[in-house]
């Protein structure tokens, strides 16, 4: 019990990489050619890798593990996206990112003639954002709050999926109701 409040504590007090002024606020629009995946990704709550191809493989790997977790958990909606780094190094390798998870995890390859979706969210490597259903900033989880090892960015789903912590939204009643009928049902 003390340790999941420790956490609860650690996760109010975070600096968020530098994103304290955005919590709560919708992102600034971006887009990966002709897709926004913010705004497809409405009405489900939302976690935005920002990878870089070095370690990636791994991180990608446990970020596989924690979406099949959550699922298991009978937390169902969420939308992951993992935006590749603008670099001619990481566009080289982009093959291998999209190789290495499944079908729910959708990875994006930087156009190097549009703006840098990383800058525009005022993010870095291996930062997580994590988003309500209403699309408004809950967390922008910096090293070493990413590393997918620590509880940081499940515990910040979590939040994002079952309180308000922006305010109330919509989605989010159908959703919990739902979560609340699955835990019923198993013993």
């Amino acid at each position: 019990m003390w340790a999941g409040l420790g956490l609860a504590l650690v996760l109010c007090l975070l600096p968020g990489g530098g994103a304290e002024s955005q919590r709560c606020q919708e992102p600034p629009e971006w887009r990966i050619g002709e897709e926004s995946p913010m705004l497809d990704a409405r009405g489900s709550v939302a976690v935005v890798a920002l990878l870089q191809l070095d370690l990636i493989l791994c991180i990608l790997k446990r970020l596989e593990d924690l979406r099949v977790k959550l699922e298991n958990e009978g937390l169902v909606n969420i939308s992951y996206v993992v935006v590749n780094h603008q670099s001619p190094h990481s566009q080289k390798k982009f093959h291998l990112l999209q190789e290495s998870v499944s079908d729910h995890i959708a990875v994006y390859q930087q156009d190097d003639h549009q703006a840098d979706v990383w800058m525009t969210l005022n993010g870095n490597k291996d930062d997580f954002l994590i988003y309500d259903r209403c699309g408004r900033l809950v967390y922008h989880l910096g090293l070493p709050y990413s590393f997918l090892s620590f509880q940081y960015v499940e515990e910040a789903i979590k939040i994002a999926y079952c309180e308000n912590k922006c305010g109330n939204c919509s989605y989010t009643v159908f959703s919990c109701f739902i979560l609340y009928i699955l835990q019923k049902k198993t013993p």
